[in-house]
C-alpha cells in the first residue's frame, strides 16, 4: 500500500489541480553509465505514479545523454545538426522505456514526440497534452525541441509554460540542490535554499542553461532543483514538498 495519500478531489471543488512538469537528464535513466538502467527507471516511474494516484498533473521531459550527446559528438567532428538529431532520438528512447515503467506502476501513460514517429509516439500537441494531464494520464515529452542547438532544458521551461504548468522540476544526480560552487571540488561550496533566476544568471550557476533560466525568469515561472539520490525524493517534489533549492524571480 502507497503512504501517499489517495487522489485529490480539488477539481470537483473548482480548485486547479497541482499541474508540474518533470525533468529528467539522461544521465538519471543510465545510472551514470551509457545505457538504460531498467531498475532506475522503475524506481523514478514508481514514484511519478504514486505523484499521480495523489492527484498531481505530471508531464515530463527526459534528456538522451545516457545514449547520445550532440554537443560532445560534434566536438569530435560530426556536424552538430546531425549529432543533435540523434541525442533526440535517445531521448525518445528513454521516454518509450519510462512510459512502459509507469504504465506497469498502474498509472496510464503517453509519449509525445516533437519529432514525428507515429508508430511509436504521438505529435506533440499542447491542449492534447494538457487532456491527457487532466485524466490522469502522464505525458512524457520526447525527441526535445525537434530542432538542433536547443536543449532539453530550454524545452523543459518551454514545454512547462505551454502546458500551463505551475513549476519545473529539475532532478540532478549527485547534489541535492543548487550550491554555492561545485561541492565535489569545493568544500566550502553551501547549499542554497532560495534563489533567484537574476543571481544565478549574474553568478553563472550552471544548474540549467542560460537559457532556461531567462525563460523561467521571464514569464515567472518557479523551478526546484532537487536530488535524485533520497528515496521518495522525486514523489516528494512532485506533491510540492520543500526540498532543494527554489528558484524564482527576484
Amino acid at each position: 500500500m502507497s503512504e501517499f495519500p489517495a487522489r485529490d478531489d480539488r477539481a470537483a471543488h473548482g480548485e486547479h489541480p497541482r499541474r508540474v512538469l518533470l525533468k529528467l537528464s539522461g544521465e538519471v535513466f543510465g545510472g551514470g553509465e551509457v545505457g538504460l538502467d531498467p531498475d532506475v527507471v522503475a524506481d523514478a516511474a514508481r514514484q511519478i505514479a504514486d505523484a499521480v494516484r495523489a492527484g498531481i498533473q505530471v508531464a515530463v521531459v527526459v534528456g538522451g545523454g545516457n545514449f547520445f550527446r550532440g554537443a560532445q559528438l560534434s566536438a569530435r567532428g560530426m556536424d552538430r545538426a546531425r549529432a543533435d538529431y540523434m541525442g533526440m532520438l535517445g531521448t525518445v528512447m528513454n521516454a518509450l522505456a519510462l512510459q512502459d515503467f509507469i504504465e506497469k506502476a498502474g498509472v496510464p501513460a503517453r509519449v509525445q514526440s516533437a519529432i514525428a514517429m507515429t508508430q511509436v509516439a504521438e505529435p506533440y500537441v499542447p491542449l492534447r497534452a494538457i487532456r491527457h494531464m487532466e485524466k490522469g494520464r502522464v505525458v512524457v515529452f520526447g525527441a526535445g525541441a525537434g530542432l538542433p542547438y536547443f536543449s532539453t532544458d530550454t524545452v523543459s521551461a518551454q514545454r512547462a509554460l505551454e502546458t500551463h504548468c505551475t513549476e519545473l522540476l529539475v532532478g540532478k544526480n549527485g547534489v541535492d540542490g543548487v550550491y554555492t560552487a561545485d561541492p565535489r571540488k569545493d568544500p566550502d561550496a553551501r547549499l542554497l535554499t532560495e534563489l533567484t533566476y537574476e543571481r544565478a544568471l549574474a553568478e553563472g550557476l550552471q544548474v540549467v542553461d542560460a537559457s532556461a533560466f531567462a525563460l523561467c525568469r521571464d514569464n515567472d515561472l518557479t523551478m526546484r532543483v532537487f536530488g535524485m539520490g533520497q528515496d521518495g525524493s522525486i514523489t516528494r517534489a512532485l506533491l510540492g514538498e520543500r526540498i532543494g533549492t527554489l528558484v524564482r524571480r527576484g
